[in-house]
């Protein structure tokens, strides 16, 4: 402190506060510092409210909000509006939970209007008390805190007809939270255009003093046509303002605009930057989108590990569908190390906030033998529920449960009963059904209906009905023998990728059941199924190779598919082995 500072502190607290004011104000902070302390100590309020702001931001003195909710108490109880109006702020964002308790953490004291990451709950009780005085003393920052408390606040607290008043009161004062507030104040009423163009008016003034809330509504109201035409180029530019200054909920819309491109130009690239900043700043359908463009926003090839990352972002928000998305990822180990308890851990979060597709999947793991004790009774009872109510689905996959006795005690019968009603409209209900009618389990054989179930689930392109169905047009069972559409159905399944219909087609075209023979592409369909693991393809491909069946010979590559057959437990493939090698062992000659 220079010597005159000294001298003038001695002398005069006032005269120190009028020195120190002129010094801050010219930004020389840790100069006016001492000197507003010495009128603060000296109990003068204007010295107190500025030694609290300067230790709530940092300005000539380290920051410390716990020393700046101290000197703003004082403040405030010797009358400082803008004190009491600062200080119920304070508590509505969390910064400190009562007056005086709180800690250091050097950030800046936050506008009540401007999203902010609070560090505990908000403490509506104090701050309605500062707000009340502050508000019956006019200040309309006061007024505009008073409504905010009488909207949100505990619900024994809450008079939305006050609150409205004291908006209107900080709006007439002039103050933009007061316009934001008010106009929110006043929509869930607004029937007639007059409503609509109060509530914008109130509204742009607001947006006008650069308020984030205001612009991000104007948006939402301009994208929806409320009191104004829809105008999504319109929005675009109010969501764009509101996420330039933080807005995540704007940044959430402007990155879906700008990804859909339907009513404004498409921006995928700037979307998803839009999209990344609103996920970082807690926005977690934001963060689910970006998960989703990680695994096929026109990446090449898909971002599996950002994906996940995000996905757990989401997920550990308590976003369920992003919940399911980990568990899958946490089952194939895409992006992450496969983990069945990982991936059961997240599914089961899902599945418990009533996501349908996680009870399945979960379910799906549970057969698998995965899960935790328990899982599988309450999967049964999600499904036990849900069909109850009507659902199809859930009518399926209780079926199911009731079939493989997963969380009840297995039961033909009502697994049957149960796939009947789902059969009604989920195609592998029809299919299921349809294969307990050939059977006889759980109901009395009936080919000819179980033929009419499959065709329906074949027609619907589900490669197990169309394979069980042909299997069945083969042999004439529930109704004529039909070997061209058989042909037909088992190709259908085999271009889906069903291991069980290319081996059926190698055994047709090997010349069974009247089909004109043709060894190569007998060979090839083998092959194709013994590339997915098909144990009898297995077997038959290692018998065509070493007769030079369809195409040249190759005992060593036959006598590998002949041991990949027997390690299935294939019994033949070790009779053919020996005989076909009876000197060499395991190796070809």
């Amino acid at each position: 402190m220079a010597i005159y500072d000294r001298l003038l502190s001695l002398v005069s607290p006032k005269a120190a506060l009028r020195r120190g004011i002129k010094l801050n104000k010219a930004g020389r902070f840790v100069e006016s510092f001492p000197l507003l302390a010495v009128s603060a100590r000296a109990g003068i309020p204007e010295g107190e409210y500025r030694v609290a702001r300067s230790y709530l931001e940092g300005a000539g003195v380290p920051p410390s909000r716990a020393e700046g909710a101290r000197w703003l108490q004082r403040a405030a109880s010797h009358g400082i509006v803008e004190a009491q109006s600062l200080l119920a702020a304070l508590c509505l964002n969390g910064l400190i939970k009562a007056p005086g308790d709180a800690t250091s953490t050097g950030e800046r004291p936050t506008d009540l209007f401007v999203e902010a990451e609070a560090t505990a709950e908000s403490d509506f009780e104090t701050a309605f008390v500062w707000a009340q005085r502050a508000a019956r003393a006019g200040c309309g920052k006061g007024q505009a805190l008073l409504g905010y408390v009488l909207t949100n606040g505990p619900e024994p607290m809450r008079d939305l007809d006050d609150a409205r008043r004291w908006y209107r009161a900080s709006a007439e004062s002039g103050c933009p939270e007061g316009n934001l507030g008010y106009a929110l104040a006043l929509m869930p009423g607004a029937t007639a255009d007059y409503d609509w163009r109060l509530i914008r008016m109130h509204l742009k003034a607001a947006a006008d003093a650069g308020l984030p809330t205001a612009l991000y509504v104007l948006g939402a109201l301009t994208e929806r046509g409320s009191g104004c035409p829809r105008d999504a180029a319109g929005a675009l530019e109010f969501y764009q303002r509101a996420a330039e200054k933080g807005n995540c909920a704007a940044q959430f819309r402007l990155g879906v605009l700008l990804i859909e491109g339907q009513q404004v130009p498409q921006d995928k690239v700037t979307a998803e930057t839009w999209l990344r900043r609103a996920a970082l700043g807690g926005n977690i359908e934001a963060a689910f989108m970006v998960a989703n463009l990680c695994l096929g926003g026109g990446r090449s090839p898909p971002n599996y590990a950002d994906a996940a990352r995000w996905f757990i972002h989401a997920a550990e928000a308590g976003h369920k569908a992003a919940a399911r998305a980990l568990g899958s990822l946490y089952l194939v180990g895409a992006g992450v190390a496969q983990d069945d308890e990982e991936a059961a851990k997240w599914l089961r979060i899902s599945a418990e906030a009533g996501d349908q597709a996680s009870q399945v999947d979960l379910a799906n793991l549970i057969l698998e033998g995965g899960g935790e004790t328990g899982d599988a009774k309450a999967v049964a009872e999600w499904f036990k529920a849900a069909a109850a109510s009507g659902d199809l689905v859930a009518a399926f996959n209780l079926g199911v449960c009731l079939a493989k006795g997963v969380g009840l005690d297995r039961d033909d019968r009502g697994a049957a009963l149960w796939l009947r009603r789902a059969a009604e409209g989920v195609v592998e209900a029809q299919c299921a059904y349809g294969l307990m009618l050939a059977d006889g389990r759980g109901v009395a054989t009936d080919l000819v209906e179980a033929r009419a179930w499959l065709s329906k689930a074949a027609d619907a392109g589900m490669p197990d009905a169309q394979v069980t169905l042909a299997e069945m047009m083969v042999k004439g069972r529930g109704g004529p023998a039909d070997v061209s559409t058989a042909l037909a159905l088992f190709e259908s399944a085999a271009a889906r990728g069903h291991s069980g219909a290319m081996f059926a087609l190698g055994a047709l075209y090997s010349g069974s059941h009247g089909v004109p023979k043709d060894r190569t592409a007998a060979r090839r369909w083998f092959h194709a199924a013994a590339d997915l693991g098909h144990g009898q393809a297995q077997l038959m491909l290692g018998r065509y190779l070493i007769a030079g069946e369809g195409g040249t010979s190759n005992k060593a590559e036959g006598l590998e598919w002949l041991e990949r057959a027997m390690a299935q437990g294939v019994a033949e493939a070790e009779y053919d082995i020996t005989a076909e090698f009876p000197l060499a062992g395991r190796s070809a000659p």
